[in-house]
């Protein structure tokens, strides 16, 4: 099967993937961030895309790019890609991701009124990856618009690092 993004052709949803349907789609805008090694911000235009081939996993994948005061690109910046999946709860959700950081990051959460909250459980990096404690992420839609945020953890102590607004594509 084909991944598809949208929801009126190619497979139907699996029946598991009810709390994260509302996800489903590509997602495109902008956000701001903090460099945890710094603490300087930075501005960026992201694309986030989950997309499904019936099975009861969402693909996931996330490129963005920072940009200057006007919006315009600067160079590619992050990039992640993974799997959202159910957990063993009807409300719980398991996410799986990669990055060109060379972290691979498992998280385990909780879907709610369109929203999901997650947080890491373990964390894996390269050799030369910079080390992270820890990530938290809360995701939201409201009409067609996806909200999100992060805090990291370098050591113990969490601090705001990311947030979006991408209107579906």
């Amino acid at each position: 099967m084909t991944d598809t993004t949208d929801l009126r052709a190619g497979a139907a949803l699996h029946d598991a993937l009810l709390a994260l349907l509302p996800l489903v789609g590509t997602w495109a805008g902008s956000g701001a961030g903090v460099a945890p090694s710094s603490g300087e911000g930075f501005a960026f235009r992201q694309q986030v895309t989950f997309a499904h081939d019936g099975r009861p996993f969402l693909a996931y994948e996330s490129r963005a790019w920072l940009v200057d005061a006007d919006g315009n690109d600067i160079r590619p910046a992050f990039r992640e890609s993974g799997f959202w999946r159910p957990g063993a709860g009807p409300d719980d959700v398991e996410v799986v991701t990669s990055s060109i950081t060379g972290l691979t990051l498992q998280f385990v959460g909780a879907a709610g009124e369109q929203r999901w909250e997650i947080a890491t459980t373990s964390i894996v990096g390269t050799p030369t990856a910079k080390q992270v404690a820890g990530e938290r992420r809360l995701y939201a839609i409201s009409g067609d618009t996806l909200a999100y945020a992060t805090e990291l953890a370098v050591t113990d102590d969490y601090a705001p690092h990311l947030n979006a607004t991408l209107q579906r594509a």
